[in-house]
């Protein structure tokens, strides 16, 4: 059973990663947001891309699912924390830091 203490611990593990208040929520990014935590610490949105969200929610529908609003057909994704052992825990946060990273610039 993974705890908000938990999310904190690894997301800030991640290299680049910083924490900072995000409307209610506290906001774990590099260059951009890729998961935030909820005020208390039950459930996190991560920022999975479309097809992600899709497999995570259809393979474990009690701890994953999407946001309600058009944040969820973008991917961001909300999960129920105790509902995923610290193992799942780090792979979502992983998959969600791999898509907050800067953009590349395009040299010509």
């Amino acid at each position: 059973m993974a705890t908000g203490k938990d999310l904190r611990r690894i997301a800030l593990s991640l290299q680049g990663t910083t924490e900072a208040p995000h409307f209610e929520r506290t906001a774990f990014k590099v260059a951009r947001i890729y998961v935030t935590l909820a005020p208390d610490s039950r459930t996190a949105n991560f920022k999975f891309t479309p097809e992600e969200q899709e497999f995570k929610c259809l393979l474990a529908p009690e701890a994953f699912a999407p946001v309600a609003n058009a944040w969820g057909k973008q991917g961001w994704t909300t999960a129920h924390l105790a509902k995923l052992g610290t193992a799942e825990l780090k792979q979502a946060l992983e998959t969600a830091w791999a898509h907050a990273q800067p953009k590349r610039s395009r040299r010509r």
